[in-house]
Order: C-alpha cells, then structure tokens, then sequence
C-alpha cells in the first residue's frame, strides 16, 4: 500500500461524523415510521363508517408518511458501508469554494440545508467525472455554470472503515480505477459508480430526450453504462415519469439475473425487466411455444442449416417484412369496406355508410383498426340515441295533427274508425321504433369481428392466394419455399415481430405494456424488424440501444451494420467506445488479431493499461478431465473464484460437464435458467457466455476446431473476451483457435 494521505485521519474524522449522522436519521426514520404505524393502527380501529372522510385522510397521508421513511430507511441501509467515494473541492462562480462528498445517493441537512453527501447523478457530481482541475464549466438544465475545480479525491472504504485516500486528476495514473479492474468479476458490476470514465460518462448524461445507439468493444463498460443511464434518467426527470414505463431488453434470464443485483443499487428496482420474447406475449397475450434460437446457432456450427431457411430468417427480420405485414393491416381493413351500409332505424337514414367508411378508411387509419371500429361504434350509438328522439317527438307531432284532423269528421261511425286506426298504428309504430333503436348499433356492427392474431399470422404462413396478393415483388420459386417452411406449425423468435407489429396495427398495445423509454443491451442480435415493430407501437424513440457487432453471433438474422439502425432512428446520436476495461493487455491482444479477421469493419479494441498473465496454451490431443482439474486447481490457487470452461457448442458442453463430474470436480452446464453455482466451475456454450465476464477462462476445443468463418470468429472473440485476468487455450494445436 502506498504511505499514508497526510489528511487520512482529517478524513477518518469526516467519515465517522457521517456515519453518525446517517445512524441519527436512521434512529429517527425509524420513530418516524413506528409512529405513522401507530397513527395508521389508531385510524383503522376508530375509523366511523358515517362520518369516515377525516379517518381516511389521516390514514392516507400517514401511508405516504410511511413510504417516505421506508425509502429514505432504504437509501440510507443501502449506502452505510461506503457512503461515498469520492470529494471534490469546488468553487462555483459567485459563491464560496465547497467541499463536497459524492456517493450513490444524497443526503442534507435538515437544519443547515447543507449537503452532507452528494448524488453521483446530481449535475455538480459531473464536475467529478468530466472536470479537469483548474477553470470549468458544467450544464444544469441545459445552463451553462462556470468555476474552479482545485482538486479530486477518491476514497476506498469497505465496511464502513477508511482504507486509503488518493488526489487524482485526469494526468495521474488513475489507480482506483486500477484496484477495481483488479478485483473479482462479482463485485466490479455494483462498484461501477466510484470508477465511470469520462467516455462512459457522456453516453451516461447524453440528451435524455434523444435516441442514443452504442458500438461499445467487449469490456468496455456498456451494460453497466446502460444501467447507470436508466439511474441517471429517473434521477433527473423522475418527476415526469414512472419507473414501470422503461423497461429494459436483455438477451436472456441469465443475463437478467446477472444485472438484477445492480438494479436496487442504482435505486431503480421497478423497472421491466425482460427478454423480447418475453415482452411480446406478455403484451399481446399470445403464448406461443418458441423454438430455441440457439437450435439455429448450433444446425449453423454443425453446417446443417438449409439454406432456404436462413433465408426465411433474414426475410422476417427486414423491413420488407414490416411492408408486407403493413399491406396485411390494409387488406384486413379494407375487407370491412363492404359492410358499410347507410345506417337506418325503420325507414329513417341516420347515417350514411359512405361517411362512416371515410371515417373508418382515412381519417381514424392512425388508429389500430379495432379501436376505429370502437369509435364507430360510438359515434352510431351517439347519433342513434339523438335521431331517435327526433324521430319520435317528430312522430308523436304528426299522429297528433293526424288525430286532431281525424275528430274534425262529422260521421261518427267514420270518425272513430279513423281515430282508433291512427292510435293503434301510433301505440304499434313508436314502442317499435323505440325497441329497434335499442339494437341497431349492435346489429350494424355485427359482422364488424374481432381478430385473432395468432390465426391471422398462420393464414398468411399457409394461404397461398393470400400471399400472392401480399408479396408481388416475390417470385413464384420463393412463394413455394416460403408456403413449404410454414406446412407444419412451430414458431420461433424471427416470428415475434410480425405478431407484435399485427397486434399493435390491429388491436393496440394495452396501456400497462405502453412503454415510454426503452433501453436494449446486446442490440446487435437485434433486426431491424424488431426494432421497427417496437418503436411503432410504442409511438416513441427514446430507445439507448447498446450493442458490440464484434459479438454479433446471430448476424445470420440480425444487424450487421449500424448505418440502417441509424436511418430507423434519424434523431439518435451514434457513440463507439473503444476502451476496454475487462481484459489484460496480454488478453486484448489477442482478441485484437480475431478481431481484425472479421468482415465487419471495427476499430481495434483498446486495453486500459493493466498487465497479467500470458494467455497459455495447453496441448491436448483427447480431452483429459483430470489435466483441467489441474489447471483448474492452479486458477484457484492465483486467487481467482469465478472461472468458466467455455467450449463451442452445447453438445460439447454436456460431455465435457459429464467428463469432470466423474472425476469429482465440481462442475455446474450453464443453461439459459441456471442459477449459478459460485463455487463449481462453470462449462459454458460460446453462444451463452456473451455479456458475461470472469477472473479466468479457459476455452477447450478438443474434438472440433473454431472454423476460419464469420460465425466462429466471432464466437471465439467473445469466449476470450469474457476473461479478465486469466486466459488458457486447451486443444490439439493452436490452428484450432485460429492463432
């Protein structure tokens, strides 16, 4: 450890006296909250049922009493081992120079107003992150500031006790940063906040009203920037917004897992967390049984994917799909162009069908087409009941001059034949019209049905007239092999978008579901296509869309390029991070030469400067389960917990499990819905390792080599990014990690 900070006991002094503030209001929320209960337990019991309105009014603003103090409790639990990380010494123009303390949430005063710890998301926390010492200027609520920053200091505290103090500024060696990408993989995601790099900073804080796409290079930070930009987001226009309209995309459960921990760190605890497939059934509450993408994955690594179906893939994932799926809604509403007849009650017109057509077709064709027919349904019904009225007033008038004419007869016999006639054909005729009134709109909008969603989508799969209707750029080749694919019912994840798409222009996504602000990790394995159906029906582009085309493992069926997502979302601003602060140097070399054989067209990756080990290559003709006990054993020994065996396929990853297992080393297959065992080695598939991160790796191919295509590059590049200190390649020869 380096000599001790000349201040260090100064700021020993600072952290007990905010230790013991904290362990005051701490005392204190807690009175606040026994007492709300108490007057919440009184109000219940002495609550009168006549004259209730006082005892609910005390018992409603006691609960939201009680909700404040639960979450200050909660805020001030959460930050008491480490309530900052942070000061800076900071002189705004036109006030004193402040020294001021930041951490994961703020705290004031009460008496003094001043504040005791300020929030990492707070725009004078930025000062921090971005700010040079010396003159600067900083935005708050797009207003320029200008001061002094004299200096920063970083503090490493564990368990509520000083372990080190540093100054830093952006020349020196930032060796906080240094001890954290030294750590364990398990505690690195949650200590972020302490360690954010001016690059990931201003992706963090970019406009919030504005679309942001990320090319960010393995390691470099992108999911927990992504994170740490929802926290930002609630942070600063939380007042606008519920944290249940953002919901985050993650690749799958795993992954959701990993990132759950992070979450009620950050403050952000009730936001949607979910997987696009997910998403799409919840909102539409079509349940499907999908295939497993990563069926598809593996056909392509056994090279047993036809043709014709990767070619059905990519079809569902463009936006040419999006233009047959659209030309569908238009010939589903203009099926309903026949049933628009003038709308009558007996003999009376109340509207003409002609109208109500050009309603339905043009000016309500913003609309999902069974909320237009809602709106019909309404209007008929208003003017119904209206012309109704009329008609009868009108009706109750002319028998009255009829009957007034009538008694006029001189002959008696003549007269009260005539008389009896109009009243009988009166007492008939309006209690008719009356009962009549009472079903026309139902009856008009009978043959108006409601769709099925599921139904619709598979008579387009299977309708051969259909489809030559809807495809007329197709030929006549791709319309069979297409009708061919869909002979047999299954559905798989490239399907979700259309059935998304046709439910939101059909039915309208249901207000629960209405996301406001969306953001996406992994978007590479992304189409366009499902991206385009999402920001259609949820009538917004506030997307942050996180993605590495490097890892792109999925490209067979989604994005290759970022200039097409760009065109999607012309107001989102476009931001690569090119440093990576996972890997050693040593590692990121390597990765680096992978990396420079792929077909896409990316910046080397740049290591932060931390050296380790040399990756090491161990020769291994057949796989020996008792030779990687012991090179896991000599992992173990260097002081690393998480370590992954990462092998191509799943196939692969069963056998091998299976190989350890019986010689007693503790080994734990990773699946999708795994809850992970800290302490057994874990046997990954390359496909599911993507987003994950661990101390050591080790990556075997013993049986079949990572082939020279673009597929298998990339899945090698994400298998030997995913180690942080330790990398050992187990095979027959080298060639078989394409090095």
């Amino acid at each position: 450890m380096s000599e001790q900070h000349p201040d260090f006991e100064q700021e020993a002094q600072h952290l007990a006296y905010v230790k013991h503030f904290m362990r005051k209001l701490l005392e204190e929320s807690q009175q606040d909250l026994e007492s709300a209960q108490e007057v919440i337990r009184n109000s219940m019991a002495d609550l009168d049922y006549l004259d209730s309105s006082l005892g609910y009014l005390n018992i409603l603003t006691n609960t939201r009493f009680f909700d404040m103090a639960i979450n200050q409790q909660e805020g001030l639990e959460a930050i008491r081992s480490k309530p900052y990380f942070a000061r800076i010494h900071f002189e705004k123009e036109g006030e004193p120079a402040e020294k001021l303390y930041i951490g994961k949430t703020s705290l004031f005063d009460k008496t003094t107003q001043e504040p005791v710890i300020v929030d990492w998301r707070s725009p004078v926390a930025n000062v921090y992150y971005d700010g040079r010492l010396g003159d600067i200027t900083y935005k708050v609520n797009e207003e320029e500031n200008k001061g002094h920053l004299y200096s920063k200091r970083q503090y490493k505290i564990e368990e509520g006790k000083l372990l080190d103090v540093r100054d830093i500024d952006l020349t020196t060696n930032d060796e906080l940063l240094q001890d954290a990408l030294a750590g364990k993989a398990d505690v690195r995601l949650t200590e972020i906040v302490s360690t954010i790099q001016a690059e990931q900073n201003e992706i963090i804080r970019a406009h919030l009203k504005q679309p942001i796409i990320v090319q960010g290079a393995a390691g470099s930070g992108k999911t927990t920037i992504a994170l740490h930009r929802i926290s930002y987001f609630l942070y600063t226009m939380g007042e606008h917004f519920n944290p249940q309209e953002l919901m985050i995309l993650a690749p799958n459960k795993l992954f959701i897992d990993y990132i759950s921990d992070v979450l009620p760190e950050l403050g952000v605890g009730k936001i949607c967390q979910t997987t696009y497939g997910e998403y799409v059934q919840n909102a539409t509450k079509i349940k499907l049984k999908l295939s497993d993408p990563n069926d598809t994955l593996e056909a392509l690594l056994a090279d047993e994917a036809p043709e014709d179906y990767l070619w059905a893939i990519k079809l569902k994932g463009s936006l040419e799909y999006r233009e047959i799926m659209q030309a569908y809604v238009d010939h589903i509403a203009e099926s309903y162009r026949e049933f628009f007849n003038d709308v009558y009650i007996e003999k009376y017109r109340i509207l003409r069908g002609t109208r109500l057509r050009k309603l339905f077709l043009q000016e309500y064709a913003y609309l999902p087409i069974e909320k237009r027919i809602q709106k019909l349904k309404l209007i008929i019904q208003s003017d119904v009941r209206q012309k109704k009225k009329k008609i009868v007033y009108d009706l109750h008038k002319k028998y009255d001059d009829i009957l007034g004419r009538a008694l006029n007869i001189f002959d008696d016999a003549r007269r009260k034949k005539e008389v009896t006639h109009w009243i009988d054909e009166r007492d008939e005729r309006i209690p008719a019209i009356e009962t009549e009134a009472k079903t026309t709109t139902s009856r008009y909008m009978k043959p108006f049905i409601k769709q099925n969603i599921k139904k619709l989508y598979r008579q387009f799969l299977t309708d051969e007239a259909l489809l030559t209707k809807l495809t007329p750029k197709w030929t006549n080749k791709q319309r069979k092999i297409f009708l061919k694919l869909h002979e047999k019912e299954s559905w798989a994840a490239e399907d979700l978008a259309a059935i998304y798409f046709l439910f939101a222009k059909i039915k309208g996504i249901p207000e629960q579901w209405k996301m406001r602000v969306v953001f996406i990790d992994e978007v590479q394995d992304y189409s366009l296509f499902q991206l385009a159906a999402l920001k259609d029906a949820l009538e917004t582009d506030m997307f942050t869309m996180v993605g590495d085309l490097a890892q792109g493992i999925h490209s067979y069926r989604s994005l290759t390029d970022w200039q097409p997502v760009r065109d999607l979302f012309p107001r989102a601003s476009y931001k690569t991070l090119q440093k990576s602060y996972r890997t050693t140097i040593e590692i990121m070399a390597i990765a680096n030469k992978i990396l420079r054989e792929m077909d896409e067209d990316l910046p080397l990756v740049k290591p932060v400067v931390r050296h380790g080990l040399a990756p090491k290559f161990h020769k291994l003709t057949k796989f020996n389960a008792k030779k990687i006990a012991k090179i896991y054993e000599g992992i173990r020994a260097n002081g690393h917990s998480s370590i992954a065996l990462i092998c191509k396929t799943s196939t692969d990853a069963e056998r091998l499990t299976a190989a350890l297992l019986e010689v007693d080393v503790r080994a734990q297959m990773l699946e999708e819905s795994s809850v992970i065992d800290q302490e057994a080695i874990l046997v990954v598939p390359s496909h599911l390792s993507k987003g994950l991160e661990f101390d050591a790796v080790i990556i075997v191919a013993d049986e079949q080599p990572f082939e020279n295509n673009s597929l298998e590059r990339k899945l090698l590049y994400v298998a030997i990014t995913r180690a942080m200190h330790e990398l050992h390649f187990i095979g027959p020869n080298k060639t078989y990690f394409l090095l």
